[in-house]
């Protein structure tokens, strides 16, 4: 009995991408790419269209697909797909918000908590996107992250996640270079200058200045003091709550800098972390992933394509790759 296509669907596009209105979308079926409970699917099928589909376009893809059959094209590709290919592709099919809301939910279960991801994925995103995480996460959970966060996170972590998803920040690229020196000048007090560290100053600094300001602050702090903010932060801080703070401060000056090291470690030495290198190549890919890979290549003289290809295999490999595009 023949069962039905996992992907049915092409999007046409009329003019401009932009344009939505203007799009149509094509289902057809084909012999090629049928399921059979005997040969199951076409894996490069899966691989070439939906790697190469927009967030609006995977909806789509997902809405037709069920209006066409009633059936969910994420159970079907559950139950089609193996290994990481399949947590790669799963994770793809999401939009980014609720692709972020699932990556912090799972990184918070006790079963399985990578309190590094959660922090990585809240701790480089902007006000706005935090806002459309935090509507998702109600949204597919039923529960309230910052609730997540108080039951699963400790300590000055825990503090520092909980003020950065609350608080309301400025988005945009002006600084106030005055405020830069005074706060510059709070955390050399909260750090180097004392003994001890007032960590209070830190998560208030850290989770109320925008992104600019905090780099403006990076800026006036070694201007003064002749050291790197970055450096202060691991000489007085440790464990999760450094690696929050770090991620903020290296966000604010250089996200794709901060992902192209994170890929790098994840594929340094033997064996790979492949949590990591799917987690950040799905949701970066429709953020930065051409500024991240040209901080890659920079940094490491190899491209992040070539890295990827050394370090996966299969269909696994073929989908990352079609994922970053182009290899230059």
């Amino acid at each position: 009995m023949l069962l039905p296509l996992i992907l049915l669907c092409r999007l046409l596009l009329n003019g401009s991408m932009s344009n939505k209105n203007e799009s149509m979308l094509l289902v057809y079926q084909s012999s090629d790419f049928q399921l059979t409970s005997r040969l199951g699917c076409d894996t490069a099928a899966v691989v070439n269209i939906l790697a190469h589909r927009d967030a609006t376009q995977r909806s789509l893809i997902q809405h037709e697909y069920r209006a066409m059959y009633s059936e969910d094209l994420l159970k079907r590709l559950v139950s089609e797909l193996r290994g990481k290919l399949e947590t790669a592709v799963l994770l793809w099919m999401h939009d980014p918000a609720g692709r972020d809301a699932i990556v912090i939910r799972q990184a918070l279960l006790p079963d399985l908590t990578n309190l590094d991801a959660a922090t990585e994925v809240i701790c480089s995103r902007t006000p706005s996107q935090i806002q459309l995480i935090k509507q998702n996460y109600q949204a597919k959970f039923g529960v309230f992250l910052e609730q997540d966060i108080e039951r699963h996170t400790s300590g000055d972590h825990k503090k520092l996640l909980l003020a950065y998803v609350s608080t309301s920040r400025y988005e945009g690229l002006e600084v106030d270079r005055e405020m830069a020196m005074k706060d510059a000048n709070a955390l050399y007090k909260a750090g180097e200058k004392r003994l001890g560290t007032d960590e209070k100053t830190f998560i208030r600094i850290f989770s109320e200045r925008s992104r600019a300001q905090l780099a403006a602050i990076s800026a006036a702090y070694h201007d003064m003091y002749g050291g790197s903010l970055k450096k202060a932060v691991k000489s007085e801080t440790s464990g999760k709550f450094e690696r929050g703070l770090l991620t903020i401060l290296q966000c604010s000056e250089n996200p794709a800098k901060y992902f192209a090291k994170a890929l790098q470690k994840a594929m340094k030495g033997l064996g790979t972390d492949d949590t990591t290198l799917i987690r950040i190549i799905v949701t970066r890919t429709e953020i930065d992933m051409q500024y991240i890979k040209a901080e890659y290549l920079r940094k490491y003289k190899k491209t992040l394509n070539d890295a990827v290809h050394s370090d996966t295999s299969g269909h696994y490999r073929t989908f990352l790759l079609s994922l970053l595009g182009p290899n230059n």
